[in-house]
C-alpha cells in the first residue's frame, strides 16, 4: 500500500478532495522523506477540514478564507493545557508550528497554479518588492519570528553529563556522536555499521537520511571513539549481523533497529 494511500486513511479529508490527493501523491512519488510527507498531509488536512466546516471550496478559496484558517490556528489551545501560551506567538501554538501548518497550504496552491487551476496563491510569501508604497517588504500571513538557538550553560551541560554517566553504553555513544558530529535524530538513528571508519575516527551520514539530501563525512573525538569501541563489543552480544548500528535491547524488540521515536533526551533504555 502506498504511503499516500495510508495518509488518506489517516486523514480521510484528503481523499475527499481530488486535487489534494493528487498533490500528496506527487510529493510521495518525488521521493520526499516520509516525515516530510506526513507533516504536509497533516497541515493540508487541517486546512481542508476548516474549508469543509465553513463551506469553502479550497480550489477557489481566497486570502480571506486562508486568513480564517490562520485565525483558527492562533485560537487553538496548546496540547499542554488551555492556559499555555507560546511567547513568540501569543497563542497556544508556537510561531514555528504556525509556519509549519501554512507551508503545505502554500505549496498546494503553488501546485494548483502550475496545473492552470488558479492564477494566484492566497497564502503568499513574505518578500521584498522594490518601489512598494510604505516600504518594500511584504509580510506573510503570519510574521516569522527568528530566535537565537538555545545554548546550555556550563552548569547545565555538566548536569546533563552527570545524568548520562549512568546510562547504558549505547545511549552514551548516541549522545557523544550526536554532539561531536552535529547529527539530527533521524541521522543518528539511521547510522549503520558500514558508515563508520574507526581507524580515521570519521562517519558517513548518508544522503537519504539528511534533510538536505546531501551526504557528508564528519569526524568524532577520541573519547567518543573509545566509547564506540566499547559499544561495538557490546553490540556483538546482541547481534553480529552488519546493518543498523543502534539496536533495541528491550524484550519486545530485542535486536531490532532503534527507531527515531524511541530516542529521546534524557535517554531511556528501550
Amino acid at each position: 500500500m502506498g504511503s499516500a494511500v495510508v495518509l488518506e486513511e489517516k486523514w480521510p479529508v484528503l481523499g475527499r478532495h481530488e486535487r489534494a490527493a493528487e498533490w500528496l501523491r506527487v510529493w510521495t512519488d518525488l521521493g520526499r522523506a516520509p516525515r516530510t510527507i506526513d507533516a504536509y498531509a497533516r497541515g493540508l488536512a487541517e486546512y481542508l477540514l476548516v474549508c469543509e466546516r465553513e463551506g469553502i471550496d479550497p480550489v477557489t478559496a481566497n486570502r480571506l478564507h486562508v486568513a480564517a484558517f490562520v485565525k483558527e490556528l492562533t485560537t487553538r489551545p496548546s496540547r499542554r493545557g488551555g492556559n499555555v501560551v507560546a511567547l513568540d506567538s501569543g497563542a497556544g501554538l508556537a510561531n514555528a508550528t504556525l509556519q509549519q501548518r501554512l507551508v503545505p497550504v502554500r505549496l498546494f496552491y503553488d501546485y494548483l497554479i502550475e496545473e492552470g487551476l488558479r492564477e494566484s496563491n492566497p497564502v503568499g510569501r513574505g518578500r521584498y518588492t522594490p518601489g512598494r508604497k510604505f516600504g518594500g517588504h511584504q509580510h506573510g500571513l503570519v510574521p516569522r519570528m527568528v530566535k537565537l538557538p538555545w545554548i546550555p550553560s556550563e552548569q547545565q551541560w555538566l548536569d546533563l553529563l552527570e545524568v548520562v554517566r549512568d546510562e547504558p553504553i549505547r545511549n552514551r555513544v548516541m549522545l557523544a556522536l550526536a554532539y561531536d558530529a552535529a547529527l539530527r535524530r533521524e541521522e543518528l538513528c539511521s547510522l549503520r555499521t558500514d558508515d563508520l571508519d574507526p581507524a580515521h575516527r570519521i562517519l558517513r551520514v548518508r544522503a537519504e537520511t539528511t534533510k538536505t539530501r546531501r551526504e557528508r563525512v564528519v569526524p568524532y573525538s577520541a573519547p567518543t571513539g573509545v566509547l564506540l569501541s566499547g559499544y561495538l563489543a557490546h553490540r556483538a552480544t546482541i547481534s553480529r549481523a552488519r546493518g543498523p548500528l543502534f539496536l533495541s535491547e528491550s524484550r519486545r524488540n530485542h535486536g531490532e533497529p532503534l527507531s527515531l521515536w524511541t530516542w529521546v533526551m534524557p535517554p531511556v533504555v528501550v
